[in-house]
């Protein structure tokens, strides 16, 4: 029998499964998965339940349901100040992820290279290779997150195709500055080159502003935008996307989206478009709520002896490992809390490409989107584990 396709037959099991499976085994309170231990908004819910009765529960449009795409629209121009023509400029997928694969389909073929910044979200490097394009890391310096503009520089080149563009961002909690988006907007242009901007953490930033790269000058017709209401909401689970872009690009990613799911469930498109005209009252608690979550678990770490680096926004808090490692690596540590302490996190190392440099093995993610008697129970079995 012929062998299947030799890159995923090859790519071992995830770090986070292996870590949520030790997390089971032992009992342990798991801060490495990414998302919400406590549902969305009651409303948004009953929103959807009612949505299954009214009569729409054939395949959705293409694009999405009109009035979510309106709602998308309407978002990006509250927030943002961004003008979106909603029937030719707003894609629905079924998940944020799904979006980051029809946007790549959409502009990237074999043999084109694609700048990402490490540490990055693990999908992005199979999506690629599976498309046959050729990543071209960058790797933000710890511990402040900066952004070294020599191998930003370095890594356009004339192969380069787009740049995947991550903020807030998975898993460090950085927010980039209108400072280091306009260095990303200058490289954009001068090698003509499209921009895939994961910001599915767009309201989910503490104390400082999301911009999104689309609002700099000369980048509204070079980026595609993408957005979640798994993320907005704390409903991960409904797998609703949403991508923003200049019509002759999203009517491209519609193709992409056509082959790979075609439509999402209309109930829940219904229920995300109500979700996405709240108020503002809402958008401002939902922050209020994580920035309080990340303050409690950063204290505590620090209190503990962990070095936590800066976490502007996001889910995840990163934190240094290194006063009470041993000599550890942080794979090799992040199993020993989980046996010794029981508590699960993420090794950082997991966020790099394996095929290239040696990634920090001094740095662990934490997932604060708990509730806090979690993460104080957590705290407290840390701090027993350590002493």
């Amino acid at each position: 029998m012929k062998t299947p396709n030799s890159y995923l037959s090859g790519l071992p099991t995830t770090i986070f499964t292996i870590m949520s499976q030790l997390a089971v085994k032992h009992g342990a309170i798991n801060l490495g998965q990414g998302f919400p231990d406590t549902e969305g908004p009651q409303d948004i819910i009953d929103k959807a339940a009612e949505a299954l009765q009214d009569g729409r529960n054939q395949y959705a449009p293409l694009t999405g349901l009109p009035e979510l795409r309106e709602a998308v629209a309407s978002s990006n121009r509250r927030f943002y100040g961004i003008d979106v023509d909603p029937a030719t400029e707003v894609v629905v997928t079924s998940g944020a992820t799904e979006a980051l694969a029809a946007c790549l389909m959409a502009v990237v073929e074999p043999g084109d290279e694609v700048v990402v910044i490490e540490p990055l979200y693990d999908t992005y490097l199979p999506a690629l290779r599976l498309l046959g394009a050729v990543p071209r890391c960058v790797r933000l310096q710890p511990p402040h997150w900066s952004l070294p503009e020599a191998e930003l520089r370095a890594a356009f080149g004339p192969k380069t195709k787009a740049i995947m563009l991550n903020s807030p961002m998975n898993p460090s909690g950085k927010v980039f500055t209108r400072e280091e988006l306009e260095l990303i907007a200058t490289l954009v242009q001068e090698h003509d080159v499209y921009a895939i901007c994961d910001e599915v953490y767009e309201h989910l930033t503490f104390h400082v502003k999301h911009i999104p790269l689309m609002t700099l000058p000369g980048m509204r017709e070079r980026c595609m935008r993408i957005g979640s209401a798994g993320k907005s909401f704390s409903l991960t689970g409904w797998k609703v996307g949403y991508v923003t872009a200049p019509a002759s690009l999203a009517s491209v990613v519609a193709k992409a989206h056509q082959v790979l799911v075609f439509a999402t469930a209309p109930n829940l498109q219904c229920a995300v478009a109500y979700g996405l005209n709240k108020d503002d009252d809402y958008y401002l608690s939902l922050s209020a709520q994580m920035e309080s979550q990340r303050d409690l678990l950063r204290d505590g770490l620090e209190r503990l002896g962990f070095q936590t680096l800066p976490a502007d926004g996001s889910y995840f808090i990163v934190a240094d490992i290194s006063r009470h490692a041993e000599g550890r690596g942080d794979v090799e540590f992040a199993r020993w809390l989980i046996e010794h302490a029981g508590v699960a996190t993420i090794p950082v190392s997991a966020f790099y490409d394996p095929e290239g440099a040696v990634p920090p093995q001094n740095l662990i993610r934490f997932a604060f989107c708990k509730k806090p008697e979690i993460l104080r129970e957590a705290l407290k079995r840390l701090e027993s584990a350590l002493s």
